[in-house]
Protein backbone atom coordinates (compact mmCIF):
# COMPACT_ATOMS: atom_id res chain seq x y z
CA UNK A 1 0.00 0.00 0.00
CA UNK A 2 2.25 2.81 -1.29
CA UNK A 3 0.09 5.64 0.09
CA UNK A 4 0.85 4.77 3.71
CA UNK A 5 4.41 6.15 3.93
CA UNK A 6 3.63 9.67 2.67
CA UNK A 7 0.54 9.71 4.90
CA UNK A 8 2.66 8.72 7.90
CA UNK A 9 5.20 11.43 7.12
CA UNK A 10 2.43 14.03 6.88
CA UNK A 11 1.01 12.87 10.19
CA UNK A 12 4.44 13.15 11.86
CA UNK A 13 4.93 16.67 10.51
CA UNK A 14 1.48 17.65 11.75
CA UNK A 15 2.25 16.30 15.23
CA UNK A 16 5.57 18.18 15.30
CA UNK A 17 3.74 21.40 14.53
CA UNK A 18 1.28 20.71 17.34
CA UNK A 19 4.17 20.39 19.82
CA UNK A 20 7.01 22.84 19.38
CA UNK A 21 9.41 22.54 22.32
CA UNK A 22 9.31 25.70 24.42
CA UNK A 23 12.63 27.49 24.65
CA UNK A 24 14.72 27.28 27.82
CA UNK A 25 16.31 30.61 28.73
CA UNK A 26 19.16 30.50 31.22
CA UNK A 27 18.41 33.44 33.51
CA UNK A 28 21.75 35.22 34.01
CA UNK A 29 23.40 31.91 33.10
CA UNK A 30 23.22 28.95 35.49
CA UNK A 31 22.65 31.40 38.34
CA UNK A 32 21.13 28.72 40.58
CA UNK A 33 24.60 27.22 40.89
CA UNK A 34 27.25 29.87 40.13
CA UNK A 35 27.39 33.67 40.56
CA UNK A 36 25.10 35.29 38.03
CA UNK A 37 26.25 36.55 34.62
CA UNK A 38 29.80 35.23 34.97
CA UNK A 39 31.42 33.36 32.08
CA UNK A 40 31.47 30.26 34.27
CA UNK A 41 27.70 30.51 34.79
CA UNK A 42 27.23 30.85 31.02
CA UNK A 43 29.33 27.73 30.35
CA UNK A 44 27.40 25.70 32.92
CA UNK A 45 24.06 26.82 31.48
CA UNK A 46 25.31 25.86 28.03
CA UNK A 47 26.31 22.41 29.23
CA UNK A 48 22.93 21.93 30.89
CA UNK A 49 21.18 22.39 27.54
CA UNK A 50 19.95 25.99 27.50
CA UNK A 51 18.48 27.24 24.23
CA UNK A 52 19.31 30.86 25.10
CA UNK A 53 21.59 32.48 27.67
CA UNK A 54 20.62 35.86 29.10
CA UNK A 55 22.90 38.90 29.25
CA UNK A 56 21.75 42.02 31.13
CA UNK A 57 23.74 44.96 29.80
CA UNK A 58 24.97 48.14 31.47
CA UNK A 59 27.75 50.51 30.44
CA UNK A 60 31.16 51.14 31.96
CA UNK A 61 32.64 54.63 32.19
CA UNK A 62 34.41 54.03 28.89
CA UNK A 63 31.12 52.98 27.26
CA UNK A 64 31.75 49.23 27.11
CA UNK A 65 28.64 47.05 27.63
CA UNK A 66 29.26 44.71 30.55
CA UNK A 67 27.04 41.88 31.72
CA UNK A 68 25.45 42.87 35.04
CA UNK A 69 21.88 42.70 36.25
CA UNK A 70 21.98 46.16 37.83
CA UNK A 71 23.56 49.55 37.30
CA UNK A 72 24.90 49.05 40.87
CA UNK A 73 27.87 46.92 41.91
CA UNK A 74 27.85 46.34 45.65
CA UNK A 75 25.21 43.59 45.68
CA UNK A 76 27.25 41.26 43.43
CA UNK A 77 30.91 42.33 43.73
CA UNK A 78 33.53 43.22 46.33
CA UNK A 79 33.68 46.84 45.12
CA UNK A 80 33.35 48.15 48.69
CA UNK A 81 36.62 46.45 49.64
CA UNK A 82 38.54 47.42 46.48
CA UNK A 83 37.24 50.99 45.98
CA UNK A 84 35.78 51.98 49.37
CA UNK A 85 35.50 55.70 48.54
CA UNK A 86 34.04 55.44 45.04
CA UNK A 87 30.35 55.40 46.01
CA UNK A 88 27.98 58.23 45.20
CA UNK A 89 26.12 60.40 47.70
CA UNK A 90 23.42 57.73 48.00
CA UNK A 91 26.04 55.27 49.23
CA UNK A 92 25.82 53.10 46.13
CA UNK A 93 28.51 52.09 43.64
CA UNK A 94 27.61 52.52 39.97
CA UNK A 95 29.17 50.52 37.15
CA UNK A 96 29.11 53.66 35.01
CA UNK A 97 31.60 55.34 37.36
CA UNK A 98 34.30 52.72 36.68
CA UNK A 99 36.33 51.95 33.58
CA UNK A 100 36.27 48.43 32.21
CA UNK A 101 39.82 47.90 33.51
CA UNK A 102 38.66 48.88 37.00
CA UNK A 103 35.54 46.73 36.82
CA UNK A 104 37.58 43.70 35.88
CA UNK A 105 39.69 44.03 39.02
CA UNK A 106 36.56 43.21 41.03
CA UNK A 107 35.46 39.73 42.05
CA UNK A 108 31.85 38.67 41.54
CA UNK A 109 29.97 36.90 44.31
CA UNK A 110 26.46 35.61 44.95
CA UNK A 111 23.83 38.34 45.16
CA UNK A 112 23.51 39.82 48.65
CA UNK A 113 20.96 42.07 50.35
CA UNK A 114 21.60 45.34 52.17
CA UNK A 115 22.75 43.38 55.24
CA UNK A 116 25.41 41.54 53.25
CA UNK A 117 23.49 38.25 53.44
CA UNK A 118 23.07 35.99 50.43
CA UNK A 119 19.64 36.41 48.87
CA UNK A 120 19.59 32.67 48.13
CA UNK A 121 21.58 31.18 51.04
CA UNK A 122 21.98 27.64 49.69
CA UNK A 123 23.50 28.64 46.37
CA UNK A 124 27.22 29.09 45.69
CA UNK A 125 28.94 29.99 48.96
CA UNK A 126 32.12 32.01 49.16
CA UNK A 127 35.05 30.85 51.25
CA UNK A 128 35.29 33.60 53.85
CA UNK A 129 37.97 34.42 56.40
CA UNK A 130 35.83 37.02 58.10
CA UNK A 131 32.13 37.56 58.57
CA UNK A 132 30.18 39.26 55.75
CA UNK A 133 33.18 39.41 53.41
CA UNK A 134 32.32 38.39 49.87
CA UNK A 135 34.28 38.11 46.68
CA UNK A 136 37.25 35.92 47.52
CA UNK A 137 36.56 33.64 44.57
CA UNK A 138 37.94 34.64 41.19
CA UNK A 139 34.70 35.14 39.23
CA UNK A 140 34.92 38.29 37.09
CA UNK A 141 32.62 40.73 35.32
CA UNK A 142 32.37 39.85 31.63
CA UNK A 143 31.84 42.16 28.69
CA UNK A 144 29.02 41.55 26.24
CA UNK A 145 31.53 40.72 23.51
CA UNK A 146 33.28 38.18 25.74
CA UNK A 147 29.98 36.37 26.19
CA UNK A 148 29.20 36.52 22.47
CA UNK A 149 32.60 35.05 21.60
CA UNK A 150 32.34 32.37 24.27
CA UNK A 151 28.90 31.18 23.12
CA UNK A 152 29.85 31.33 19.45
CA UNK A 153 32.96 29.22 20.05
CA UNK A 154 30.99 26.66 22.06
CA UNK A 155 28.41 26.54 19.26
CA UNK A 156 31.15 25.98 16.70
CA UNK A 157 32.73 23.16 18.64
CA UNK A 158 29.55 21.41 19.76
CA UNK A 159 27.58 22.11 16.56
CA UNK A 160 24.75 23.78 18.42
CA UNK A 161 23.01 27.14 17.99
CA UNK A 162 22.50 28.43 21.52
CA UNK A 163 21.30 32.01 21.34
CA UNK A 164 21.73 35.32 23.13
CA UNK A 165 18.87 36.87 25.08
CA UNK A 166 20.02 40.32 26.11
CA UNK A 167 18.36 43.07 28.11
CA UNK A 168 18.86 46.79 27.72
CA UNK A 169 19.05 47.85 31.38
CA UNK A 170 17.86 51.29 32.50
CA UNK A 171 18.21 52.96 29.07
CA UNK A 172 16.76 56.30 30.24
CA UNK A 173 19.19 56.40 33.18
CA UNK A 174 22.08 55.86 30.79
CA UNK A 175 20.75 58.58 28.47
CA UNK A 176 20.63 61.08 31.35
CA UNK A 177 24.34 60.32 31.78
CA UNK A 178 25.01 61.03 28.11
CA UNK A 179 25.27 57.41 26.97
CA UNK A 180 23.10 55.54 24.45
CA UNK A 181 23.16 51.91 25.60
CA UNK A 182 20.71 50.78 22.92
CA UNK A 183 22.70 52.20 20.03
CA UNK A 184 25.97 50.81 21.39
CA UNK A 185 24.37 47.38 21.81
CA UNK A 186 22.95 47.40 18.29
CA UNK A 187 26.36 48.40 16.92
CA UNK A 188 27.87 45.30 18.53
CA UNK A 189 25.10 43.02 17.24
CA UNK A 190 25.65 44.43 13.72
CA UNK A 191 29.40 43.91 14.05
CA UNK A 192 28.70 40.19 14.53
CA UNK A 193 25.95 40.05 11.88
CA UNK A 194 23.27 39.37 14.48
CA UNK A 195 20.82 42.24 13.95
CA UNK A 196 18.31 40.28 11.90
CA UNK A 197 15.12 38.27 12.38
CA UNK A 198 16.84 34.96 11.64
CA UNK A 199 19.56 35.22 14.29
CA UNK A 200 19.11 33.36 17.55
CA UNK A 201 18.96 36.64 19.44
CA UNK A 202 16.25 38.37 21.43
CA UNK A 203 16.54 41.90 22.81
CA UNK A 204 14.33 42.73 25.78
CA UNK A 205 13.63 45.90 27.72
CA UNK A 206 11.28 47.01 30.50
CA UNK A 207 10.98 50.50 28.99
CA UNK A 208 8.29 50.43 26.29
CA UNK A 209 9.38 53.81 24.91
CA UNK A 210 12.84 52.31 24.38
CA UNK A 211 11.42 49.17 22.74
CA UNK A 212 9.60 51.45 20.30
CA UNK A 213 12.75 53.50 19.78
CA UNK A 214 14.80 50.38 19.07
CA UNK A 215 12.43 49.36 16.28
CA UNK A 216 11.31 52.71 14.86
CA UNK A 217 14.27 55.06 15.34
CA UNK A 218 17.32 52.80 15.61
CA UNK A 219 15.96 50.42 12.93
CA UNK A 220 16.62 47.24 14.91
CA UNK A 221 15.83 44.14 12.85
CA UNK A 222 16.46 41.69 15.69
CA UNK A 223 13.55 40.07 17.57
CA UNK A 224 12.29 42.29 20.41
CA UNK A 225 10.57 41.34 23.66
CA UNK A 226 8.71 43.79 25.88
CA UNK A 227 9.29 43.00 29.54
CA UNK A 228 6.31 43.50 31.83
CA UNK A 229 6.84 44.63 35.43
CA UNK A 230 4.50 45.97 38.08
CA UNK A 231 4.10 49.75 38.27
CA UNK A 232 5.10 49.66 41.95
CA UNK A 233 8.57 48.35 41.02
CA UNK A 234 9.38 51.61 39.18
CA UNK A 235 11.43 49.77 36.55
CA UNK A 236 10.68 52.52 34.03
CA UNK A 237 8.12 55.20 33.18
CA UNK A 238 6.02 52.62 31.31
CA UNK A 239 2.44 52.00 32.46
CA UNK A 240 2.44 48.23 32.85
CA UNK A 241 -1.26 48.07 33.70
CA UNK A 242 -1.95 49.51 30.28
CA UNK A 243 0.60 47.26 28.59
CA UNK A 244 -1.13 44.21 30.10
CA UNK A 245 -4.48 45.28 28.64
CA UNK A 246 -5.74 44.00 25.28
CA UNK A 247 -5.11 47.41 23.71
CA UNK A 248 -1.66 47.70 25.25
CA UNK A 249 -0.69 44.29 23.92
CA UNK A 250 -1.78 45.35 20.44
CA UNK A 251 0.55 48.35 20.77
CA UNK A 252 3.40 46.05 21.78
CA UNK A 253 2.71 43.78 18.79
CA UNK A 254 3.43 46.70 16.43
CA UNK A 255 7.12 46.65 17.42
CA UNK A 256 7.88 43.42 19.31
CA UNK A 257 7.61 39.67 18.80
CA UNK A 258 6.59 38.90 22.36
CA UNK A 259 6.32 39.78 26.01
CA UNK A 260 8.26 38.77 29.10
CA UNK A 261 5.79 38.86 32.00
CA UNK A 262 6.35 38.05 35.65
CA UNK A 263 4.92 34.56 36.27
CA UNK A 264 2.27 35.75 38.79
CA UNK A 265 0.93 38.08 36.09
CA UNK A 266 -0.12 34.96 34.16
CA UNK A 267 -1.47 32.86 37.01
CA UNK A 268 -3.01 33.64 40.41
CA UNK A 269 -1.43 30.93 42.56
CA UNK A 270 -3.53 31.77 45.61
CA UNK A 271 -6.81 31.31 43.73
CA UNK A 272 -5.43 28.72 41.28
CA UNK A 273 -6.74 30.60 38.25
CA UNK A 274 -5.08 32.00 35.12
CA UNK A 275 -5.30 35.69 34.32
CA UNK A 276 -6.41 37.05 30.97
CA UNK A 277 -2.89 38.17 30.04
CA UNK A 278 -1.75 35.05 28.20
CA UNK A 279 -4.90 34.66 26.10
CA UNK A 280 -4.87 38.35 25.19
CA UNK A 281 -1.16 38.23 24.32
CA UNK A 282 -1.60 35.19 22.08
CA UNK A 283 -4.59 36.85 20.45
CA UNK A 284 -2.30 39.78 19.65
CA UNK A 285 0.16 37.32 18.05
CA UNK A 286 2.79 37.69 20.76
CA UNK A 287 5.14 35.07 22.18
CA UNK A 288 5.13 34.64 25.96
CA UNK A 289 8.46 34.11 27.77
CA UNK A 290 7.76 34.59 31.52
CA UNK A 291 10.33 35.03 34.31
CA UNK A 292 11.64 33.42 36.55
CA UNK A 293 11.34 29.75 37.55
CA UNK A 294 13.44 29.01 40.64
CA UNK A 295 13.23 25.68 42.43
CA UNK A 296 14.35 27.45 45.64
CA UNK A 297 11.77 30.24 45.42
CA UNK A 298 8.40 28.66 44.61
CA UNK A 299 4.90 29.93 45.38
CA UNK A 300 3.66 28.77 48.78
CA UNK A 301 2.40 25.16 48.83
CA UNK A 302 3.49 24.48 45.22
CA UNK A 303 6.16 22.05 44.03
CA UNK A 304 8.42 22.55 41.02
CA UNK A 305 6.40 19.93 39.14
CA UNK A 306 3.13 21.73 39.85
CA UNK A 307 4.44 25.13 38.77
CA UNK A 308 5.92 23.75 35.56
CA UNK A 309 2.72 21.82 34.79
CA UNK A 310 0.74 25.05 35.12
CA UNK A 311 3.13 26.94 32.85
CA UNK A 312 3.51 24.32 30.13
CA UNK A 313 0.42 22.11 30.32
CA UNK A 314 -2.20 24.67 31.28
CA UNK A 315 -0.86 28.00 30.04
CA UNK A 316 1.33 26.61 27.23
CA UNK A 317 3.93 29.35 27.43
CA UNK A 318 6.41 29.59 24.56
CA UNK A 319 9.51 29.68 26.73
CA UNK A 320 10.65 30.25 30.29
CA UNK A 321 13.46 31.99 32.15
CA UNK A 322 15.04 29.82 34.82
CA UNK A 323 17.96 29.86 37.23
CA UNK A 324 17.98 26.06 36.98
CA UNK A 325 18.40 25.05 33.34
CA UNK A 326 18.90 21.39 34.22
CA UNK A 327 15.60 21.14 36.13
CA UNK A 328 13.65 22.68 33.27
CA UNK A 329 15.39 20.59 30.61
CA UNK A 330 14.68 17.38 32.56
CA UNK A 331 11.03 18.33 32.91
CA UNK A 332 10.63 19.06 29.20
CA UNK A 333 12.41 15.85 28.20
CA UNK A 334 10.04 13.77 30.33
CA UNK A 335 7.08 15.69 28.94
Amino acid sequence: MPYKLPLLILLCLFCMQLYAKPIVIAHRGASGYLPEHTLEAAVLAYSQGADYIEQDLVLSKDLIPVVLHDIHLETVTNVEQIFPKRHRADGRYYAFDFTLAELQTLNVHERTNDKGEQVFPYRFQEPRNQERYHGQSSFKIATFEQQINLIQQLNRQFKRDVGLYLEIKSPLWHQTHGADLSQITLNILRKYGLDNQDSHVYVQCFDFAETQRLRNELNAKVKLIQLIAENSWQESNSDYEYLKSAQGLKEIAKVAQGIGPWIPQLFDFANKTPTSLLANAHQAGLLIHPYTFRKDDLPAKYSSQQVLDILFEDLKVDGLFTDFTDVLENYLEKR
